[in-house]
Parts: C-alpha cells; sequence; structure tokens
C-alpha cells in the first residue's frame, strides 16, 4: 500500500502514512494533539478538524452538521486519507500548556501545605538521599586496606554509618576516582525504605560536592504531568513545570486507554510517550534551574493505579475487569535509566504503592503529604476529577473508595466542554432581569468552551436564578432569545458564534447539566455512603481537604450549591493543590515518610463503592440539584428562596 504526505496547520507538521489511515492516528504519529476524548471511537464528536486539500473518505456522522461538512469539517477518527491532504486543526482542539501554569484564584477556603520549616521543626527533614564529604588516608606500605573496605570503615566509624552495600558499578568508578583528588571524595547514601534496610553507597565523586545535591517530584496524572527539581541540601523547590500527558492522544480517560493497551504494540506505545513527556518535563525544569542532570540524585514518582502500570509497562488489563485487581501495591526500588528516563545510571525511581484499582499511589501520596496520615481530626480527604477519590479517618485509621465521576469535570461529555486552557470559560454571572450572561475566560480572551471550573459555575449560578429547576430543566417560561430549543435539547446561550473563537454559538443544554449532575452525584454519594459504612455522618467531620489540580479551582460556594461538596463552614475546608505532586516531594525529603508509606497504605481499608448496598440509594438521591433533602443544605435553601423571590420580582417588574 502507498504512502501519502499528511500536513498539519497551525502546526505546520508534516508526516507519511498508509494510504487508509485515519487522520486520528497519523496526528498521533506525527505527535500533532487533537482532542479524541472517545479514544476515537466517534462517539463525543470532539475531533474535529477541517481538510483543506487532499483526498480522504469516511463516515457520515451526525456530530458534524450538514452545514459544517460543506465546509470541510470531519472526525478524525473517522476520516481516513485517500492522498496527501493539509488538515487545520482548530482552536478548541490546541493544546495551550500555558494554562497549566497558572495560579489559583483564592477562595473563601484555607490554603495549605505542609511547609519546609514544619518539615524541619518536627525533625523530619532526613532526605531519602543523602551527600557525604570524606577525607580518607591514602594507602601505604603500612596499610593495605581495599578501597571499598577503607571506605565502608570510614563511614562507619566517622559518621556513624551502619549496613552500608556497595553496587558494582560504584566499585568500578572507586579506583580513579579516589585518586583523583588524593582520596578526597564526595560520596551518595541512599537510605533504605525499610528501617531493616542497608544505606547504598550509589555514587563516589572526587572532592567536595556536598552543597549539589538535587531530587526530582513527579505527579503522573491522566491528563497532566508535574514535576518539581528539589534542593536536598536546603529542602527548596528551585524549579517547576509541567505538561500534558502525551498519551491523551490516546484516550482521556484510563478505561479507555486500558482499552488502547490491550491492543497490539499498544502498553508499549503509552509507556513509550508518557516516558517521553517525563523526560520533556525534566528537560525544561533542569534547564529553568541551569542544574546539571548528573547532579540528580533521585526521581520520586506518584500518580493513580493505571498511571503507575502504564508507566512501568504492566499490563493494566484487570483494572477494569472484575474483580478488578492491580498487578501490584508494591513495586521495589528502581533504576530510573531502566524506565528510559533521561537520567544518569546512579539515579533510583520511587514509586508511590497503591490501595486498590482505582485507589492509587497518588491518593496515597496525598494522604502522606498532607499530613492527614499523623492528624487527630477526623479528615474527609478529597481528589475530584474523573476518577474522584475520597478517603475518611486520621491517624488511626482510614477508609477509602473511588467514585467512578466521569469526564465532565474535564470537560468530556459536555457538548463545548475543553480542559483548562486560554478561551475556556471560567466565570460566569447572569443579569436577573434579562438574563443576559457575562463571562470571564482564561486569559481573557473570545471564548471557545467551557472548563470544568467555569462549568460548576455556570449550572449553579443558573439554578440559584431559577433559569434552571432541581433536575436541571430550563425554565420554557422565561422570555429571552438565550434559552431555545435545538434538536428538541433545550439549551442557554452563553456565547453567540460571532463573540467566539469557533464560529459556532458555545451553548450548555440539559445533556450537560445531567452529565454534571450524574458527576457530582457520584461524588457526594461516594462520601456520604464511606461515612455511613465507617459509623460517621458529614457533622463528625472536622476537616475536608481538597486535592488535586481540578480541586484547586473549584469555587467553594458554587461546589456546594450544586451539590458536590456537603455543606460546611467555609473554615473547615482547606485546599491543597496536587497532593499527589506534594507527597511525591515528601518522599525525598524526609526519609520517615517513605518509611511509612507502606504502613500507612495497609491501614487503610478500600471499600468498592459498586458491592457497598447503600451507594446506589445515595446516588440517586444525589441526582437533583443540589439533593433530594434540601435540610442538608439549610443555608442554600434559606438563600435560594430569598434570591429567587427577588430575581422574580426583577423579572416581572422588566416584563411590566
Amino acid at each position: 500500500m502507498s504512502n501519502v504526505q499528511v500536513t498539519f496547520l497551525p502546526n505546520n507538521v508534516s508526516i507519511e502514512v498508509a494510504r487508509g489511515e485515519t487522520v486520528l492516528r497519523a496526528a498521533m504519529a506525527a505527535g500533532v494533539h487533537i482532542n479524541a476524548s472517545c479514544g476515537g471511537d466517534g462517539t463525543c464528536g470532539k475531533c474535529r478538524v477541517m481538510v483543506e486539500a487532499g483526498s480522504v473518505e469516511g463516515e457520515t456522522s451526525d456530530r458534524i452538521s450538514a452545514e459544517d461538512r460543506e465546509k470541510g469539517y470531519r472526525l478524525a477518527c473517522k476520516t481516513t486519507v485517500q492522498g496527501d491532504v493539509t488538515i487545520r486543526i482548530p482552536v478548541e482542539s490546541a493544546v495551550d500548556i500555558s494554562a497549566l501554569q497558572r495560579q489559583a484564584p483564592r477562595r473563601t477556603a484555607t490554603v495549605k501545605q505542609i511547609g519546609l520549616e514544619e518539615i524541619k521543626e518536627q525533625g523530619l527533614f532526613l532526605p531519602a538521599v543523602e551527600k557525604r564529604y570524606l577525607e580518607l588516608t591514602p594507602p601505604d606500605t603500612q596499610d593495605h586496606l581495599p578501597d571499598v573496605t577503607r571506605l565502608v570503615n570510614h563511614l562507619r566509624l566517622q559518621h556513624d554509618e551502619h549496613g552500608l552495600e556497595v553496587s558494582l558499578p560504584v566499585i568500578r568508578q572507586i579506583p580513579s576516582v579516589f585518586r583523583e583528588q588524593d582520596f578526597k571524595v564526595t560520596v551518595t547514601l541512599a537510605r533504605p525504605v525499610r528501617s531493616s534496610g542497608k544505606t547504598q553507597i550509589i555514587r563516589v565523586e572526587p572532592g567536595d560536592t556536598t552543597d549539589r545535591n538535587y531530587a526530582v517530584a513527579m505527579d503522573i496524572g491522566t491528563t497532566t504531568i508535574y514535576g518539581q527539581l528539589v534542593d536536598l541540601v536546603s529542602g527548596k523547590v528551585v524549579a517547576e513545570n509541567g505538561d500534558f500527558n502525551g498519551q491523551v492522544s490516546y484516550g482521556e480517560d484510563v478505561i479507555t486507554r486500558i482499552m488502547f493497551a490491550e491492543k497490539p504494540g499498544g502498553l508499549e506505545t503509552l509507556q513509550r510517550v508518557v516516558i517521553e513527556t517525563v523526560n520533556k518535563v525534566l528537560t525544561r525544569i533542569l534547564k529553568q534551574s541551569k542544574i546539571a542532570r548528573e547532579e540528580i540524585s533521585l526521581i520520586t514518582l506518584a500518580g493513580n493505579t493505571t498511571m503507575t502500570q502504564l508507566l512501568l509497562k504492566v499490563e493494566p488489563r484487570h483494572i477494569r475487569r472484575a474483580p478488578y485487581v492491580p498487578t501490584a501495591s508494591i513495586y521495589p526500588t528502581i533504576r530510573a535509566t531502566d524506565l528510559g528516563i533521561a537520567l544518569d545510571d546512579h539515579v533510583t525511581a520511587l514509586v508511590y504503592p497503591q490501595v486498590s484499582s482505582y485507589v492509587g499511589g497518588d491518593i496515597v501520596a496525598g494522604v502522606m503529604g498532607s499530613g492527614m496520615y499523623r492528624s487527630e481530626a477526623l479528615t474527609l480527604f478529597m481528589d475530584i476529577g474523573t476518577n474522584a477519590e475520597v478517603v475518611i479517618g486520621n491517624k488511626d485509621w482510614m477508609a477509602c473508595a473511588a467514585c467512578s465521576a466521569g469526564p465532565a469535570f474535564e470537560g468530556g461529555g459536555i457538548q463545548f466542554g475543553m480542559r483548562a486552557a486560554k478561551g475556556a470559560i471560567e466565570d460566569f454571572s447572569i443579569d436577573p432581569e434579562t438574563l443576559e450572561p457575562m463571562l470571564m475566560t482564561i486569559g481573557n480572551v473570545r471564548p471557545k468552551g467551557i472548563c470544568g471550573s467555569g462549568l460548576i459555575i455556570i449550572v449553579a449560578t443558573l439554578f440559584e436564578m431559577g433559569v434552571i429547576d432541581n433536575q436541571g430543566k430550563f425554565d420554557r417560561d422565561l422570555n429571552t432569545p438565550r434559552i431555545r430549543a435545538t434538536d428538541n435539547i433545550y439549551e442557554y446561550v452563553l456565547a453567540f458564534a460571532d463573540q467566539t473563537q469557533i464560529d459556532r454559538d458555545i451553548t450548555i443544554n440539559e445533556i450537560d447539566i445531567e452529565n454534571l449532575i450524574r458527576a457530582k452525584g457520584a461524588i457526594y454519594s461516594g462520601c456520604t455512603t464511606l461515612l455511613k459504612e465507617v459509623g460517621m455522618q458529614l457533622d463528625d467531620v472536622e476537616q475536608i481537604l481538597l486535592a488535586g489540580g481540578f480541586g484547586s479551582y473549584v469555587d467553594l460556594e458554587r461546589a456546594m450549591i450544586i451539590g458536590l461538596l456537603p455543606e460546611v463552614a467555609p473554615e473547615k475546608v482547606v485546599y491543597v493543590g496536587n497532593s499527589s505532586l506534594l507527597g511525591a516531594r515528601m518522599s525525598a525529603l524526609t526519609n520517615s515518610v517513605r518509611q511509612q508509606v507502606v504502613g500507612v497504605t495497609n491501614m487503610m481499608t478500600n471499600f468498592e463503592l459498586s458491592e457497598t448496598p447503600s451507594y446506589m440509594d445515595n446516588y440517586v438521591a444525589s441526582l437533583f440539584l443540589p439533593h433530594t433533602d434540601m435540610d442538608r443544605f439549610p443555608r442554600l435553601k434559606t438563600r435560594l428562596e430569598e434570591r429567587r423571590a427577588l430575581a422574580a420580582k426583577i423579572r416581572a417588574h422588566g416584563n411590566a
């Protein structure tokens, strides 16, 4: 079969592929991102591209209107190239990594992370990898000790280091390194994960380099990968950077990626692209900090169960099949180079353990990094995302569960949903009389879609103003051109085509709202079910920790209005940000955290909600705004009555 050339604009990237290949797979091979949240199944309709020139074939899809098809729009997953073609990627599919660096807005809740000073005050600052400068006595005619014995004896007698092991690669370095500066050397010691283990001598260098010792902490997220470069001498973060996980082109969620991994060569592909992203982030933070690659002594990694297995190239198929078991819960220390990570041979990769198929190392890292595992207070830890996880407990006990929220919070299943990027609607208000909207987008540019935090604000505002009812249905009697029916589905026009970047009206419809209600219902009911199973109620909770990149941007008040979060006093809620990254950093800074990780993991009792009888009743009760039982939201109930009465009065006055 002959090859054809596919050129992607505005990237100006060209690639040769076999005739008959889909545009989506051609883009993957070229490293060009196209939003394909269903993994190429043709159901999400988000992989719209424009064929500017050339020959293609494809199925007619109801996801593309006849008018748009006439303009050249096609679904990339269902369109095959038959000759040389030029494909333009629409603005809504562009990847904007600048959005990953934006600061979370200040909210009414507390923002808190365990600080370096707190770690030092508690005597916990003992990095997992340390350097020692040694001035050894050179051998002579009266002293014939072997080099390695000389090194080990000195560490034992002068530094009280016992139980030392030296690897063969280090032994090979020693003869020349020792004699380069007359037996004045720096040794790098890797502390054992278990207290009964041995300290490893992983590197020797000539001279004194003790002031140059660094670790990399990384959060391997489903959507994004973040890294931090940590100075193990001062404990400070000296550089950080993030990027979209290269696997997003193969599916937006873990289930789609597991399915892709089951295809021939799929697992190898997914492992390769995630390592490529890790190395890309690593290169950026090294360049940003001007730190040499060989000065890195350790890398710590935390991710959910599927991301961890894909990173390690471990077959994930049984994660999504009953009885839903991961391959392992605890992983051995691994040489970073064995994973393909672009670091020196002496660097160890530490991977956080996981509890179950859907409560992974990112949650364990969050529990460790937030200090929940050391707290007396009864704490509800929530990491909100596609697969939301909740943990309840304190230093004495913990229970956890995963809630299958679906992709709504990351733009999936929402007609104009998108990730947080420039042009995404992130804030919204409405005139109570005219029902005209006011929008704010990331970057203050014309809108091109709705991000997850913006979706919560939009739905909460529409509900609070009486534009939709508690089932998410629009009030058909309201006098506004903003509310209309398209293909018998009612929607509200957020921005008309001439006000957008995409030359289409941006709307939110009743199906979008229904998907959000299901997502928030899964999370709220997961919390209430877990609390009930351990004999607790929401009133017993002393603090709520909101974790995750998305959690940092959630508007607390609006999240309570829709019933995503329970109605609690704002001072009870603490934003901890990317707790997975925080936990990864903590395991580099304090070896006691590393040594306690396995014990904490073992004390986390996992509940499979699908097998918990009360979960479905709680879930069904949560499929309303905010809940069927308004007495659970007393402050909102009072405020709704007052605001809706005022809004109705204003509209009645306007109509008069």
